[in-house]
C-alpha cells in the first residue's frame, strides 16, 4: 500500500513539477534576432539592409528591447525601451516611428507588441519562436494611409 501511494503521489505531482520547470525556463524570445532580408515582406527596393532586434530580461516582469535598423539608403533608425510584460504602456526612445508601446507574453514563445507614435496607433506585432528556437516569425498588423488593413509576415534568425 505504501508503494502504491508513493507511485500515485509521484504520478500526480509530475505535471506540477513540469509546470514549475517550464515557468523557470527563460523565454526562447530572449536574445538577438536578425531579419532575413531575402524573405522580407517589403518590396525589394524598399527592404532594409539590416534589422537587428534584441530582447533581454530586465527583471521584475519587464523586458528591454533594442532595435537597430539600416535602411536601404544607408540611414539608420534605433529604438529602446524597458516595458512590463503585463500590457502596461511605456515609453520608447530612439528614431523609430513609435514613442510608446506595450507588451504581453501569452506563451513563453509568443510576444504581442503594440506600437504608438504620438498618440496614433502605429502597428501590432506578434513574435513567435519556432520549436527549434532558431527562427522567429513576426506578424505585423497595421493600416495603410487610406485605411486598408495590412498584414505582413517577416522571418528573423537567431544571432549568436
Amino acid at each position: 500500500m505504501k508503494l502504491l501511494s508513493a507511485v500515485l503521489l509521484s504520478a500526480l505531482s509530475l505535471p506540477a513539477v513540469t509546470a514549475l520547470a517550464e515557468e523557470g525556463a527563460p523565454s526562447p524570445l530572449l536574445g538577438r534576432w536578425s531579419l532575413d532580408i531575402a524573405t522580407s515582406a517589403l518590396p525589394e527596393a524598399q527592404r532594409p539592409k539590416q534589422v537587428v532586434l534584441e530582447f533581454k530580461d530586465a527583471g521584475a516582469g519587464r523586458w528591454s528591447s533594442h532595435v537597430d535598423i539600416v535602411l536601404h539608403d544607408g540611414k539608420t533608425m534605433k529604438s529602446d525601451g524597458t516595458l512590463a510584460l503585463d500590457g502596461t504602456p511605456g515609453a520608447l526612445s530612439g528614431t523609430y516611428g513609435a514613442d510608446k508601446a506595450n507588451l504581453k507574453l501569452p506563451a513563453p514563445n509568443t510576444l504581442v507588441m503594440q506600437l504608438v507614435d504620438h498618440g496614433t496607433p502605429a502597428s501590432t506585432r506578434i513574435y513567435t519562436v519556432a520549436a527549434d528556437r532558431s527562427t522567429m516569425t513576426e506578424t505585423k498588423a497595421f493600416y495603410s494611409h487610406d485605411g486598408t488593413p495590412i498584414l505582413q509576415t517577416n522571418l528573423f534568425k537567431r544571432m549568436p
